[in-house]
């Protein structure tokens, strides 16, 4: 397997690993899939135009559908952020989100009458 900059490292394969069924035999090692996708969404390239290295495009489209629909992204992204912010020493749950204004940006259709000043003509 050709060493991409995208592949998981030993210590990263170890902690997102429990999230998959790895007790039974495939054809395909799971890493390897993992390490299609991880290049995909590094490269933006197309499902076609995945390279030679990893298993086909079909069959890691397939395993990132079907984790997708069990939504075990989500759980591990989850779970690393988690993770993330008790080593960083912050609580596990951030406690307030905030959105500024002018950071969202607003169609002419849904900004018309909005604000404090939305009566005021």
């Amino acid at each position: 397997m050709t060493a991409y900059s995208s592949n998981l490292s030993d210590d990263q394969w170890a902690i997102i690993s429990k999230y998959f069924d790895m007790k039974r035999s495939r054809k395909y090692d799971l890493r390897e899939i993992v390490n299609g996708i991880m290049y995909l969404v590094k490269t933006g390239c197309q499902w076609r135009m995945l390279p030679g290295d990893f298993p086909t495009w079909k069959i890691v489209y397939y395993y990132f559908s079907t984790w997708k629909k069990k939504l075990i992204w989500e759980e591990m992204h989850e779970v690393l952020v988690m993770k993330i912010r008790k080593l960083v020493g912050k609580d596990e749950d951030p406690s307030v989100g905030i959105i500024d204004a002018q950071s969202v940006k607003s169609t002419l259709v849904s900004s018309e009458d909005k604000g404090f000043d939305a009566g005021k003509k």
